[in-house]
């Protein structure tokens, strides 16, 4: 529950920065009757994801077990690549994103000059429904993998309109966070929930018989650590922990965690720390993801 609450709140904060820089983007501009324009892509991304989630929770029903195994294990392992892929995009990218946005949403207003607007519609599809994709693929391997997803589908929930809150009080002014920090530490986070999806991906497609099973477990820590035990219950939750890996499964989680983690880290510490310029004023509370304020 905790992992998926987080993974809601990042991703939620996330979608939160977009639509505020879009929206003060626009009132600075002057161009508000453009803004309900706007709200309509965000509600159609809303009603997008959702129905990814829906899909991905009972689409699967009728399969065979073979089928649901190879199905659950590849789509685990498509959200690990999808959301290290968001982890290193917004390192990379968060100190440019607003002013990202800003150049779309020129080229999405000039497109729609005249027209109905399908540009700024266009725009609020793509903006935010990427981040409610990747959201719905990722909580849903790792609510499957933990062996809760009720719990997890609440935790992701909450997570999810914590960052509502939070937006709201970032753009209005009310709340200062530095968001450069925020996403570095998550991301670390959610890199060591990755491995533990991607491993429990592994495990599937080797009781499906794809991957070969190895023979005897890796190690095993049952009796250090009890799968009933409330730590054991914790760590399998949160991290994805299991006691006893089978050789694939401990490769893939090393081998993810030391390789994704060393390059996060280098990546990290060569992000630029100086003091940039100042940015043109916009409207109070104008969310920006790379200085202290969103």
């Amino acid at each position: 529950m905790l992992a998926n609450a987080l993974i809601g709140l990042r991703e939620g904060l996330e979608a939160g920065l977009v639509v505020g820089i879009l929206i003060a983007y626009l009132r600075k501009l002057g161009r508000d009757e453009l803004i309900p324009r706007l709200w309509v892509g965000i509600a159609l991304a809303i009603a997008l994801s959702l129905g990814v989630g829906a899909i991905l929770t009972w689409g699967p029903y009728g399969l065979s077990f073979q089928a649901q195994e190879i199905l659950g294990g590849s789509l685990s392992i498509l959200a690990v690549g999808l959301v290290t892929w968001m982890i290193f995009w917004m390192l990379r990218h968060a100190r440019g994103l607003r002013s990202e946005l800003e150049h779309e949403l020129d080229g999405a207003i000039a497109r729609s000059a005249g027209g109905a607007g399908w540009g700024l519609v266009l725009l609020g599809v793509v903006s935010v429904g990427r981040e409610g994709v990747e959201t719905a693929l990722f909580v849903w391997a790792a609510a499957k993998s933990s062996g809760d997803p009720l719990l997890g589908t609440i935790g992701a929930v909450l997570g999810i309109l914590a960052s509502v809150v939070i937006s709201y009080l970032i753009y209005r002014g009310f709340v200062r966070i530095n968001l450069a920090v925020f996403f570095r530490w998550t991301g670390i986070f959610l890199i060591v929930v990755a491995a533990g999806v991607l491993a429990y991906g592994v495990g599937d497609l080797q009781e499906a018989g794809v991957i070969p099973g190895w023979g005897q477990p890796a190690f095993s820590l049952a009796h250090l650590i009890p799968a009933t035990s409330w730590y054991g219950v914790l760590l399998a939750g949160v991290f994805n922990f299991t006691p006893e890996p089978t050789w694939a499964q401990l490769i893939a989680w090393l081998g993810y965690i030391v390789v994704t983690g060393i390059v996060f880290l280098r990546l990290s510490l060569r992000a630029p720390r100086r003091a940039r310029p100042a940015d043109p004023v916009l409207p109070r509370g104008a969310p920006d993801a790379a200085g202290p304020t969103a």
